[in-house]
């Protein structure tokens, strides 16, 4: 039996056709890529949460020499917000980069790890986390939930 998977997004051609708090959002993370350590990499990532009670936090990847213990800006942002404002949901994340041996102008979205991490906290929270992803300037592409960029995903239903 052949089944099909699908889900939606959606697709602005600027930052200008968000609505004023996405777009405030989008602009804090592309502002902040600058405050990224990514010394081998330099493809600097920020990640900025706007919160229920209004609150806004940000955060960069944090590269190591020994790579693998460098951090993702989305898992970086998890923490903070975890640790700062426990009790408070992840409205919206708006996710960025400026690659400084590259093209910074396309969306980026999540690597496989942050994907899961955010479906974590999805799920410990039972709350959905629209999620705004871009580069320094052109196309943005939104959608509505981190489920929607893990599908077939593990939890902790699958170890019950």
């Amino acid at each position: 039996m052949q089944k099909e998977f699908s889900f939606k997004y959606e697709i602005f051609n600027s930052i200008d056709e968000l609505n004023s708090e996405e777009k405030s959002l989008l602009e804090k993370a592309r502002q902040n890529t600058e405050n990224a350590y990514a010394p081998y990499s330099q493809f600097n990532v920020s990640a900025v949460a706007l919160l229920e009670n209004g609150t806004t936090i940000a955060a960069t990847n944090q590269e190591n020499a020994s790579y693998p213990v460098g951090i993702c800006a989305e898992r970086t942002l998890l923490s903070a917000v975890s640790s700062l404002q426990p009790n408070q949901l992840i409205k919206t994340m708006a996710i960025s980069y400026h690659n400084l041996n590259g093209n910074s102008g396309k969306p980026i979205s999540p690597c496989g790890i942050c994907r899961q991490s955010l479906l974590e906290y999805e799920n410990r929270f039972q709350s959905s986390v629209k999620i705004i992803m871009s580069g320094l300037g052109g196309e943005v592409v939104v959608v509505e939930s981190a489920k929607q960029l893990l599908p077939f995903s593990f939890s902790a239903e699958d170890m019950k």
